[in-house]
């Protein structure tokens, strides 16, 4: 398979550098970093590391992942991963198997298959992340437990989904949209630490954790609404 990563950063300097270096070590064809108007210097850290950069100044984790994907060139999967290091580019391959297994159209990582960290993720975050996990089994019935952005998906089904949601709720959009068209999705056990650098957007805030809080209510129920 020809491989892009797509990596969304906001102000992860003291991150890229080392994760970019870690993915090139994987079977990858390319790897994007898309700078979403960090003040840092991530952009630059990002290409010394070898990776080509993309610069998307509308804010918004999806508005970062949509431009990944549409500067991406004639690859067969995409895989998404957080520019911050708290997931692991060695866990990469299991990510990659059941595509290439061709057993899968979509693979999530779960952090709740798999080993959190102590203290790296908050209880509003782990609350939030079971609720819209339990919700997606009992509206789609999807077997997931777990709302983590580090994933992977063939080119083929992404390119069917229309992803519209351009700020918290692009991961969950695609969760919906994939059950939605009986894609086959598969959840493989990876671990979460605590990231290198930068605040998280989501769950470092109450007004973070509430907004992504909403939306994954939100985009959960709409969808579900629309499978009637």
């Amino acid at each position: 398979m020809n491989v892009t990563v797509v990596i969304p950063t906001l102000n992860e300097a003291g991150a890229i550098g080392d994760l970019v270096k870690d993915i090139q070590r994987q079977p990858v064809a390319e790897i994007i970093v898309v700078d979403n108007a960090s003040t840092d210097g991530t952009a630059d850290a990002a290409a010394r590391a070898g990776a080509r950069v993309i610069r998307e100044p509308l804010r918004g984790y999806g508005h970062a992942c949509a431009a990944g994907v549409a500067a991406a060139r004639g690859n067969d999967v995409f895989v998404f991963i957080d520019g911050d290091y708290s997931f692991l580019p060695s866990e990469m391959p299991a990510l990659l198997a059941p595509l290439e297994q061709g057993r899968a159209d979509l693979v999530l990582g779960s952090r709740t298959r798999g080993y959190i960290a102590p203290g790296s993720m908050p209880p509003q975050q782990r609350l939030g992340n079971w609720l819209g996990a339990r919700l997606l089994r009992l509206l789609y019935g999807t077997p997931v437990t777990d709302l983590g952005p580090y994933r992977a998906i063939t080119r083929d089904l992404l390119s069917t989904l229309d992803m519209r949601e351009m700020t918290y709720g692009w991961h969950i959009e695609m969760i919906a949209k994939a059950a939605r068209r009986r894609a086959r999705i598969v959840e493989v056990p990876i671990s979460y630490r605590a990231r290198r650098a930068g605040e998280s957007k989501v769950s470092g805030t109450v007004r973070g954790s509430l907004l992504a809080g909403y939306y994954i209510l939100a985009i959960v129920f709409r969808y579900a609404r629309m499978n009637r």
